[in-house]
């Protein structure tokens, strides 16, 4: 019986967390528009295609590395 004197104020502790989080959602706006969020996955977003950069996708790989010392060649000054 003696439990009662904790789980009631802890109870009620928690149903008072959880209605002021409720007041805050509804006082952020979290419950004005209900039906748009669900319906943007079926919007088809026209975006355009990432660009590609024209260089090989291996550019400074050991592929272009000097054979004799295994260090890249100096980059020239454009």
């Amino acid at each position: 019986m003696s439990i009662l004197l904790v789980l009631i104020p802890i109870s009620l502790l928690l149903l008072g967390i959880a209605i002021a989080a409720f007041v805050w959602a509804v006082k952020r706006g979290q419950y004005d528009d209900l039906d748009t969020p669900a319906l943007d996955i079926l919007v088809d977003d026209e975006r355009p295609a990432p660009v590609r950069d024209a260089r090989p996708a291996a550019a400074g790989g050991p592929a272009n590395r000097d054979d004799q010392t295994g260090r890249h060649p100096p980059r020239s000054r454009d």
